[in-house]
């Protein structure tokens, strides 16, 4: 009962303090999910309270979603949305590390390039080229869809001219690719389905946008595609969301057989795949050629968004979308409505910065230095964790998705909160799907914005809180 221990204010009412104090209990894991929660006489005597200011606290937990009253039997705690409480945890999480030194911390969660490895010097000598060249007009808006000429260099250098610099839609980013998408083809109640787990970005748009969102477990090579048309031949879906490299969180790449029979089965059951292009620049595999789901669609199906700012720089908010013929006006008006215009400086010294061939240099040396964080990631968690978790190697990307084996009896939730407190950031499997209940023996770590030294550091902690 010392867990229920409470210290009084006496401006505040007596059964609200009680109710505060144990939606934190339950919050961080000390009231486990399911936990029955003490009986009203025998919490009221602890506290010192009669039995109604328990009865009251009890029933302002069932209200706010902590806790279920079972008829005969008691009232049990309820973990109230994780998705919601973590992703809080995060936003703060994330301030106080760009208020204070980020060295304090082993940052796992990250999902972006490190800015150290970033050559300014080259990025600053395009946007001074850019401004004498441009002058004021680098700095106005003057083309809603995207500046001419970074659509050219795309479709010059990243598509070798096969996608018209025409039907190139340049935008701040993936999120708002994804949020364009579904603003132009998604309306209440359509249906739309997505990997589990998947990006909780999309997740969050598709949510917003009214949508009945249906899930298609995951496998090695892509989801599991008898799952998948038994949700088609069942229901008309408007779109399919995807990530075709490295997705995120679980690392897993699409094979060709599975993108050409789900392009089948968009043609077939009319509908739209959303290809968000997730870190395919990061395939370590020598011998896997790229190909998107774009490059393989000959019935004009996909809607393909590219980020910069994964790979690139954050701050620079830019990506581009590839949009098929029928949807291009849809899209174009949502765009415009979303937005008047992208940075006009940032598309110039970007364009620049391709024609250079300084983007082609960058992420070579990206590919050579995350490479090997990849391989000293991929032992430490073999030689320090062991059999207390199983993963399958990505390939690429950033991240390695790993379960909590059976026998470990800690949940990724739990984890989260031991780690940060350790200062230590992880991304927890809940995060991840629609139902929090099936990430809780799941969680994400990243090796992009650590070394080597903090990468043993924080999966020798991580191996400690699992023990």
């Amino acid at each position: 009962m010392k867990t229920y221990s409470i210290e009084f204010l006496e401006e505040v009412p007596k059964y609200v303090q009680i109710a505060k104090h144990m939606k934190k209990l339950i919050d961080v894991g000390k009231v486990k999910d399911g936990e029955k929660l003490p009986p009203i006489r025998k919490l009221a005597d602890f506290l010192h309270v009669n039995n109604d200011t328990i009865v009251s606290a009890y029933k302002k937990l069932e209200q706010e979603g902590y806790a279920v009253q079972k008829i005969g039997s008691g009232t049990y705690a309820k973990k109230k949305d994780a998705n919601r409480r973590i992703k809080r945890e995060y936003t703060e999480t994330f301030k106080k590390i760009m208020d204070k030194d980020s060295n304090e911390y082993i940052d796992f969660a990250g999902e972006t390039s490190c800015d150290i490895f970033f050559p300014m010097y080259n990025f600053k000598e395009v946007i001074n080229e850019v401004i004498d060249r441009d002058g004021v007009n680098a700095l106005v808006y003057q083309e809603t869809l995207g500046f001419e000429g970074l659509r050219r260099s795309i479709s010059k250098y990243f598509w070798q001219g096969k996608v018209a610099p025409k039907d190139i839609l340049i935008v701040t980013g993936a999120q708002q690719g994804i949020d364009i998408a579904s603003k132009a083809i998604i309306n209440v109640n359509d249906n739309v389905i997505v990997e589990k787990p998947t990006y909780n970005g999309a997740l969050f748009v598709f949510k917003w946008r009214g949508a009945n969102v249906f899930e298609v477990p995951i496998e090695d090579d892509g989801v599991n595609l008898e799952a998948f048309e038994k949700i088609l031949k069942k229901n008309y879906i408007r779109c399919f969301y995807t990530m075709s490299y490295f997705q995120n969180p679980t690392g897993m790449s699409y094979s060709r057989e599975k993108k050409l029979e789900i392009l089948r089965f968009a043609e077939k059951y009319d509908f739209y795949i959303i290809e968000d292009d997730y870190l395919s620049e990061l395939i370590f595999d020598e011998n896997v050629s790229y190909e998107s789901f774009k490059s393989l669609d000959k019935n004009d199906r996909v809607i393909y968004i590219k980020s910069f700012s994964k790979i690139f720089l954050p701050g620079i908010r830019l990506g581009y979308m590839i949009v098929p013929k029928k949807l291009k006006e849809s899209i174009e008006s949502s765009k415009v409505n979303t937005d008047i215009s992208t940075s006009s400086l940032m598309q110039r010294a970007l364009d620049l910065y391709i024609i250079k061939g300084y983007f082609r240099e960058y992420i070579k040396k990206l590919k050579s230095i995350y490479k090997d964080r990849y391989m000293i990631m991929e032992n430490y968690i073999k030689d320090i964790l062991k059999d207390k978790v199983s993963f399958k190697s990505p390939g690429g990307g950033f991240n390695f998705y790993l379960k909590i084996s059976d026998y470990v009896k800690i949940n990724s939730d739990e984890l989260f909160y031991k780690c940060k407190n350790e200062k230590i950031l992880i991304s927890p499997g809940v995060l991840f799907y629609r139902n929090n209940d099936d990430g809780l023996r799941y969680f994400r770590i990243g090796y992009s914005q650590t070394d080597d030294f903090k990468i043993k550091n924080g999966i020798e902690k991580i191996n400690k809180i699992l023990e």
